[in-house]
């Protein structure tokens, strides 16, 4: 095979939180995810001094984290988390009970059996706080505030401090004295982030690099208009007009910042989102950046398809990708890689449902593939391959928050013969591009489009909003009646405005629990604005962007009882009163680039039975997953139960019930596939009762490794239907 020259690219990410007027900070991810993953990612690469990587670092990030280690911040969390138990006001007790459960439950949750039983306690999605809280007593919500923030301790803490694995391993119970000890061994651990990658920095392992300050998308501050290239029919907000110097301040404060806190300034930088366009290439060049990454479909539109995939996925002139570029604007250039974003995708959304050992074989099976497509078509260099992808939402979703996958890929990495870990600077000093794009087509990492961020009705509404605002500011500034100090302080409020991540959570593209709370905090900016120039914010911001009730749950819920025939049939009137659940790649502050092998759940019930069916993406059950061994169906409630249907492409697939992992003789049981896939379990075998909670997900298996997930994270919830549930359903 080829020489290749691995570049692992780590996007580590958060908005800017805090309001700096009222001193507030309501999200705690910034201080969660530091003590994860921002220390975790770092150290685990210190392990593997001959691992070579690059680590991009948001100022808006850095920022915070120094609010916290040398300011004394605090978030709300962290605030009742401090609290005494028997101190909680109703307002602390509601706040606990709705967010300290806010991970991914079935990494972690379900491993630690005490927060499982504090989640199984508080009801989720069943009851309010205000019910719940009457079944948690003083030693309960002292052990919730532990584990809430336990949980994201990385794991290599409790290997390297005996003394913190054993307060995990005591696991409930804990003291007032001793959780206090523990929040503050948390701020400790946070207080080591920027150290460590300064170290790991200085001794040549890791480049550090960095992203327009507050995490803007500088094509749609530059241009507005360019959101038509990759979506002619989008429709734009009222005000177009460019905000193009706020975008070169952004990507020159962030320089500066850079070199503030790491004493040196970067090279590259990740544009936010991935975002590019023609048109920034001078500003960034400006601000002192020579190189940059966006995602391979950039490639593909710039180059006129002529580096793209296949229907199978297969790279056409995979040469063409694995190599650095040239742009040019205005007598200014960068030099640009492009990530392979099927392997980014591959650790981001799939290796974490696979083995381990299975997971590592075959990315490396991959990797040496590109080396043999490549072989002889890339001149003299090694041909470089750019994994890149966030360096913190991944890990939950892995055993062991991915220790035990990192570990074993990046040692196999730094003993390959032919596989090299390089930083990227120091690839484009030995091999500069050559290569020059004719022109830079604008678009992001997600879809080689602007769609995330614009085009929608709320999205549309918030970019008004601060094309307004910042209207009234310049108009302020020209005027020079306020304070240089006063205006800096409002201008501050509104470059975090231009965030992208507030625009991310508009639109019907993603939601969470805490949509509500971005778009507050979005409008919480702009009227600082006003605020900080002693006037009057308008009225309009005061109302909320969200639509209520716009933004689509994770599922529906069933409207009457079924009626089914389990042939695999496509019968239209079966399934009218199902719950339904459109299956989507995108979760939480990712989004999958690669379709899932389901389109569609629909759920739903007889007054004897469960019945599930799944629609295949792109062609029919049988066909489209014809090379699937078993789907799983795992219930969570009732708790132990799992059920397995081997070939469910099958006319007449085999189906096996299990309890604690021994079989079931239940023969109710039935599925078949076809068109479509259709099952019947009887709640009996299930050891259900009139209304009874169930819980469940499903996986698809091929060999031993499970491929897809469905949901793609939490589960189906729903109820055993009790006699009159028809009635009930019609009144409502």
């Amino acid at each position: 095979m080829h020489d290749i020259s691995l570049a692992f690219f780590w996007h580590q990410h958060q908005p800017y939180y805090p309001d700096n007027l009222n001193g507030d900070n309501l999200m705690p991810w910034v201080r969660l995810h530091g003590t994860k993953d921002y220390w975790g990612m770092a150290a685990l690469l210190a392990e593997v001094p001959e691992l070579h990587a690059t680590v991009n670092l948001v100022p808006s990030l850095l920022k915070q984290i120094r609010a916290y280690t040398e300011l004394g911040g605090e978030d709300a969390h962290l605030r009742v988390s401090r609290l005494p138990a028997d101190g909680l006001s109703a307002d602390d007790m509601h706040y606990l009970l709705d967010n300290f459960f806010m991970v991914h439950a079935d990494q972690m949750i379900r491993p630690y059996r005490r927060y499982h039983d504090l989640y199984k306690k508080r009801g989720m999605g069943v009851d309010t706080a205000d019910r719940a809280r009457r079944r948690f007593n003083k030693r309960d919500i002292i052990d919730l505030q532990v584990w809430s923030n336990l949980v994201w301790m990385h794991p290599l803490a409790f290997e390297r401090e005996p003394e913190l694995a054993a307060f995990r391993k005591k696991g409930r119970h804990w003291t007032e004295k001793e959780k206090q000890w523990f929040l503050d061994k948390q701020m400790e651990l946070l207080g080591e982030v920027i150290p460590l990658h300064r170290q790991l920095s200085e001794e040549g392992q890791l480049e550090l690099t960095t992203t327009p300050f507050y995490h803007p998308i500088l094509p749609l501050l530059w241009d507005k208009r360019l959101a038509r290239r990759a979506m002619p029919d989008v429709q734009l907000p009222r005000h177009l007009e460019s905000c193009g110097e706020d975008a070169r301040e952004q990507a020159r404060r962030a320089v500066a910042y850079h070199e503030e806190v790491f004493g040196r300034k970067p090279r590259g930088l990740w544009p936010s989102e991935g975002s590019v366009c023609q048109g920034i290439i001078p500003m960034i060049a400006d601000a002192g950046i020579q190189w940059i990454a966006a995602d391979e479909e950039i490639l593909s539109c710039s180059t006129d398809g002529w580096v793209s995939r296949d229907g199978s996925g297969y790279l056409r002139n995979p040469e063409m990708l694995y190599r650095p570029w040239r742009v040019e604007e205005q007598g200014r250039h960068l030099q640009m890689v492009f990530r392979d974003h099927a392997m980014s995708d591959q650790i981001g959304f799939h290796y974490q449902r696979f083995d381990t050992d299975h997971a590592v074989a075959d990315f490396f099976s991959k990797i040496e593939a590109i080396g043999g497509a490549t072989g002889g078509k890339t001149g003299h260099r090694p041909a470089l391959v750019s994994i890149i992808l966030d360096g913190e939402n991944c890990w939950e979703y892995y055993p062991n928050g991915g220790v035990d996958f990192l570990r074993r890929l990046y040692r196999r990495v730094a003993q390959h013969s032919k596989i090299h870990p390089v930083r990227i600077g120091d690839y484009l000093d030995r091999h500069p591009a050559t290569d020059k794009l004719g022109h830079l087509f604008p678009g992001s990492w997600i879809q080689h489009n602007f769609g995330i961020w614009i085009g929608h009705r709320e999205c549309n509404r918030a970019w008004d909003a601060l094309f307004e605002t910042r209207r009234f500011l310049l108009e302020h500034t020209r005027r020079k009646e306020k304070p240089a100090e006063q205006l800096a302080r409002a201008w501050e409020e509104l470059f975090i405005a231009e965030g992208s991540d507030w625009f991310w959570w508009f639109g019907d593209s993603h939601t969470s629990a805490q949509d509500t709370l971005f778009d507050r905090l979005f409008r919480k900016h702009l009227q600082n604005v006003y605020a900080v120039l002693d006037e009057e914010a308008p009225a309009e911001l005061a109302k909320p962007i969200c639509r209520e009730g716009a933004h689509a749950r994770l599922y529906t819920e069933p409207t009457g009882l079924l009626k089914v025939k389990v042939d695999g049939r496509r019968t239209y009137f079966e399934w009218i009163n199902a719950g339904h659940h459109k299956c989507t790649g995108a979760r939480g502050a990712m989004a999958m680039t690669t379709d899932t092998l389901v389109s569609d759940l629909y759920f739903g019930f007889s007054p004897e039975q469960l019945y599930l069916r799944l629609d295949a993406r792109g062609g029919t059950f049988r066909e489209q997953l014809a090379d699937v061994d078993a789907l799983r169906v795992v219930f969570l409630e009732p708790d132990g139960f799992e059920l397995t249907v081997a070939h469910p492409a099958r006319k007449e697939p085999a189906v096996r019930l299990y309890h604690d992992g021994v079989a079931v003789a239940e023969p109710g049981l039935e599925a078949a596939g076809d068109l479509l896939f259709e099952l019947a379990v009887p709640f009996q075998g299930l050891a259900l009762a009139t209304d009874d909670r169930i819980q469940f997900y499903l996986e698809l298996v091929k060999g031993e490794q499970a491929v897809d997930r469905i949901p793609y994270e939490g589960a189906i919830e729903t109820r055993v239907p009790s006699p009159d549930y028809e009635l009930i359903m019609w009144q409502a």
